[in-house]
């Protein structure tokens, strides 16, 4: 069975509302291992909208399961903040500056060398690596030669589509898991995975190792209480 780690921005997106500590990041964190979340997930930027550098070295030593730090390595602060920290796995995602969300996976063959630098780095130190990755077979090809741990999967093209074509969203997403299977890559996959369409596509990517979920939970949660959520996204999986 897949993995379920809960990513809690959006908890400090509404702590950092007010400011002050309420809700309290630490304790949700702490309350979503409790409710069985197998991790947390973290993705800091540069200007702090969301979680604070602060809250890493807080959660680094509160929590109990695993602790997975996204993020983008092309800002020396975030390799700092990760090295110093030594989650159980980081995930390497190339925002741009001030974006909203994560929109796009690594170019792997424009980058290659790079990401081999960075994966290096950071193995050398204990940690798990994990690329964001486009379902495309060549992309995740050259992931591969990079020396990476895991790729995660881009899933929004799969959750925009997966209403209208299961089938035909899920494709792309089964192809590419198949070529990771067979270049020995682990696969975790994120991005607007819900209760609706995360059953259908755990059933359909084979050695599916992790999900990681913040948006849609986190809202699922408001209504449905986030005990009784992380139960309902533990029992799609």
């Amino acid at each position: 069975m897949a993995k379920l780690s809960v990513n809690i921005n959006k908890i400090a997106t509404l702590r950092n509302s007010r400011g002050g500590n309420n809700p309290d990041l630490v304790k949700v964190a702490l309350d979503c291992e409790r409710f069985g979340a197998e991790g947390i997930t973290v993705h800091p930027r540069p200007d702090e909208r969301h979680i604070r550098y602060q809250d890493v070295f807080d959660l680094k030593t509160a929590i109990s399961t695993e602790f997975n730090i996204e993020g983008n390595c092309r800002e020396q602060k975030f390799i700092d903040l990760v090295l110093a920290n030594k989650p159980a796995q980081v995930t390497l995602v190339p925002d741009t500056e001030g974006q909203i969300t994560s929109n796009h996976g690594w170019d792997t063959i424009k980058h290659q060398a790079y990401l081999k630098e960075m994966v290096q780095l950071f193995q050398k130190e204990g940690i798990r690596v994990s690329i964001f990755t486009d379902p495309v077979r060549e992309i995740i090809e050259a992931a591969q030669t990079t020396g990476t741990d895991r790729i995660e999967l881009y899933t929004e093209f799969y959750a925009a589509n997966y209403s209208k074509d299961p089938l035909k969203a899920i494709t792309p997403y089964t192809q590419a898991a198949h070529t990771a299977n067979k270049l020995g890559l682990g696969i975790n996959a994120g991005h607007d995975l819900d209760l609706h369409n995360l059953k259908y596509f755990a059933d359909n990517i084979p050695n599916l190792l992790e999900v990681s979920i913040g948006h849609a939970l986190i809202s699922d949660a408001l209504y449905l209480g986030l005990e009784n959520t992380i139960q309902l996204y533990l029992k799609q999986l």
